[in-house]
């Protein structure tokens, strides 16, 4: 199937490693221009020295002025971004009894304020050519909240409502806008996240594991790769018709509809 994305431009943040860089290594194979975004400059110089048609900057979002750092690389180099992922790592950790006000601030300044910037910069140039894709990675904590993960299901839960909101106010003007929702995945961060519950446990990372898919109808954790065929899909020509949409990859991991 021809996806409709060669010579797209993706912004893609989160780059650098697990679900962030397998939708990466998975638009630049549609023949999509990359523009890459990490914290690390090791790691982003070098993902965009193994792909074609790429240019890697390396920021963090929630450093004043980035979005706009960011945006301006994609415009000086392929010009209007045609897809945006939305992609980076949760907060720490924790108990909602343990979550005061700062750890909700800390939630949505990593979660939602710089991902809404980038899209309300991105958005009115979308709507005037009449394209455009807007793809979040979420958590099943979106639907199904996560224990010990007060503060992801928080920020990420607030990304969710402005983006389902947004969706609507958009669909007749070529632009969509969808969350794909993991569950576990084998990136760097479960295996933190296995390792933080084996500690508070007093179980190997090996028991929480087998536990973990244990859970999982698939009985096994899914790969990054699996992850990103979804996200590229709705980034795809072929999606058009496709927005609001929350859809899980998670192995059958959520019990509900």
């Amino acid at each position: 199937m021809d996806l409709g994305l060669s010579d797209r431009t993706a912004l893609v943040l989160g780059a650098t490693s697990g679900i962030g860089r397998a939708i990466a290594q998975a638009l630049a194979a549609e023949g999509a221009n990359l523009v890459l975004v990490g914290r690390d400059v090791d790691r982003v110089r070098a993902l965009t020295e193994s792909l074609p048609s790429t240019v890697g900057v390396a920021a963090d979002l929630t450093d004043s002025g980035t979005p706009e750092r960011v945006l301006s690389v994609a415009q000086e180099t392929f010009g209007d971004v045609d897809v945006l992922v939305l992609n980076g790592g949760g907060p720490r950790p924790g108990t909602a009894r343990e979550l005061g006000a700062d750890g909700v601030t800390t939630a949505v300044d990593l979660l939602v304020r710089p991902h809404v910037a980038l899209v309300q910069a991105v958005l009115p140039a979308m709507i005037e050519r009449g394209w455009g894709r807007i793809v979040a990675v979420g958590s099943s904590g979106v639907q199904q909240p996560l224990p010990n993960l007060a503060a992801s299901n928080v920020g990420r839960a607030a990304l969710a409502g402005y983006l389902k909101t947004l969706a609507g106010e958009v669909a007749g003007s070529g632009v969509t806008v969808n969350m794909v929702l993991p569950g576990r995945i084998d990136t760097d961060r479960v295996t933190q996240l296995d390792q933080a519950a084996a500690e508070r446990t007093g179980r190997t990372v090996q028991e929480v594991r087998a536990g973990s898919e244990a859970s999982i109808p698939a009985g096994r954790y899914g790969t990054p790769e699996e992850f990103a065929a979804v996200a590229v899909f709705l980034a795809s020509q072929a999606a058009a018709y496709v927005t609001g949409e929350q859809i899980r990859c998670d192995g059958g991991l959520v019990r509900a509809h």
